[in-house]
Parts: C-alpha cells; sequence; structure tokens
C-alpha cells in the first residue's frame, strides 16, 4: 500500500468521504501541494496530522473541493432556465428544486430569484446542498462581496438585496424558500420528486464511474418531465443511457 492509498482510506474513516470516486491525478496534485506548504512530507504523515486536527481537516477539505461560484454564473443559460425550461415545465403549483453542492449561495439564490417572478408560480422550495459545512454556513449567512453580483441585473439587486458598502446581504424574500443541507453526492440517499436538479462545475473532479452513477442517482429523483440543468464541463454525450432527452444546451429532461 502507498502512502497516497493508506491517505485514501484514512480520509474515509474520518470523512466518509470516498477519494477513489475522484480523479486521482487531480486530486493527488492538490492535495499534495497542501501538505508540502504545511511541512509534512509525505501523504502517510498528513493523514496521521489530520487525525487531531479539526482545522487542518477543515482547510484539506476546502482545497479538495474548490468553491468557486456568483451569481448567474454564465449568464445565458439561467436566461435559457427562466424563457425556455420554465415554460416547458409549466410550473402552476409547488415547485421543488435541488441545487447539488451549492457552495456559498450564490447558485440557489439566484434560482430563488428567477423562481420567485414567475407569474403563475404559487410556492416553491429550493434544497440546497454541500458537503462542506464550512461553505454551507457562508451560505445560510447570505452576506456576498460586490464582486459576487457583477452579473446580477440592476433590478434584481435593488430588489432583492441591501447593500452594507462593498457587502450585499440577501432578503427573506428570496431566503425564506431555501433550505440548506449538508449531502454527500457519492454516498448519500437522495431526495425524489424534483421538479429541477441544478448541478453545475462539480462532476469535473469525480470518476467516469461516479459521474455515470451520479447522472442514474439524478434521474431516479426527478419527477417524469423533470430538469437537469449541467455545468459547461458536464455536457452530457449519451442522454438516453439515463432517461434523459437534450432539450437545451446543459438542459436535460427526464423521458
Amino acid at each position: 500500500m502507498d502512502n497516497y492509498n493508506f491517505f485514501v482510506d484514512k480520509w474515509k474513516n474520518i470523512t466518509g468521504v470516498d477519494l477513489t470516486l475522484y480523479k486521482e491525478t487531480q486530486m493527488k496534485r492538490r492535495l499534495a501541494s497542501l501538505y508540502a506548504k504545511k511541512g509534512y512530507r509525505d501523504f502517510k504523515e498528513f493523514a496521521l496530522a489530520l487525525e487531531n486536527n479539526d482545522s487542518l481537516l477543515q482547510e484539506t477539505l476546502d482545497r479538495m473541493t474548490i468553491n468557486v461560484s456568483e451569481f448567474y454564473r454564465n449568464y445565458k443559460r439561467w436566461d435559457v432556465l427562466e424563457k425556455t425550461i420554465l415554460p416547458l415545465l409549466k410550473p402552476t403549483k409547488k415547485l421543488k428544486v435541488w441545487s447539488a453542492a451549492c457552495s456559498t449561495g450564490e447558485e440557489p439564490y439566484t434560482l430563488s430569484m428567477i423562481l420567485s417572478q414567475q407569474p403563475d408560480l404559487t410556492d416553491y422550495q429550493i434544497i440546497a446542498t454541500d458537503i462542506d459545512d464550512k461553505v454551507l454556513a457562508k451560505a445560510k449567512e447570505g452576506i456576498y462581496q460586490e464582486r459576487s453580483l457583477q452579473e446580477v441585473p440592476k433590478a434584481m439587486k435593488e430588489k432583492y438585496f441591501t447593500q452594507n458598502g462593498s457587502y450585499y446581504t440577501v432578503k427573506d424574500d428570496i431566503r425564506k424558500n431555501i433550505q440548506f443541507k449538508k449531502h454527500n453526492l457519492l454516498a448519500d440517499p437522495y431526495e425524489t420528486e424534483f421538479d429541477i436538479i441544478v448541478c453545475r462545475n462539480v462532476l469535473i473532479y469525480f470518476t467516469e464511474e461516479a459521474k455515470e452513477a451520479i447522472f442514474h442517482k439524478f434521474s431516479r429523483s426527478l419527477k417524469k418531465n423533470g430538469v437537469l440543468f449541467v455545468g459547461s464541463t458536464e455536457q452530457i454525450f449519451n442522454p438516453e443511457k439515463f432517461g434523459f432527452k437534450s432539450t437545451d444546451t446543459f438542459f436535460y429532461q427526464k423521458s
């Protein structure tokens, strides 16, 4: 057993996260740069240090799950969601949405802003999940620097945020419909009966086998005709394998 395999076993015991489902080359490189920076000689020494060091454990989790997010990231895709996908779903009552791997919360709040403006939608619920407690805490706080809101239309910014200097706080109008939860996409059970699942720019870190398993689970979690919205690096080239049909670029509807 080499040092990396020792780390993988130890990490799973400590966190429940199975690194064999992540792309090994990417993960090794990212973690090796961290343990070298912290003064450890190899993966084994680093793994043993993690057992009794909560702050190092959290920093390692942060390094694993690169948390890059902003409101309306790739604006044109959100425009498609609002103008093409939502009319396709014909939402007239409660809509159940999952923002998977939501990072620091910009994505579920973007969803909430869009859904709150749908004239025929009477109610909606957004489940926002991530594996990282630290980013979930920031998401719940709902306070963001101005640079995170670069793509937010001016009218939306004024309607849904309170400004304090260069910081913006999300108003209760869009906060009240979101429930933040810890969830491991690779290990935890999936809720069902979703109308929309959004999972963008996280599956690129997983192996092909892990990605396929997740797409199957997403399919089972969606209602019939429900829609999966993925990131620009996660296009599904054989959607029918998972019971989907492509409705627009990066949008897949359950058959």
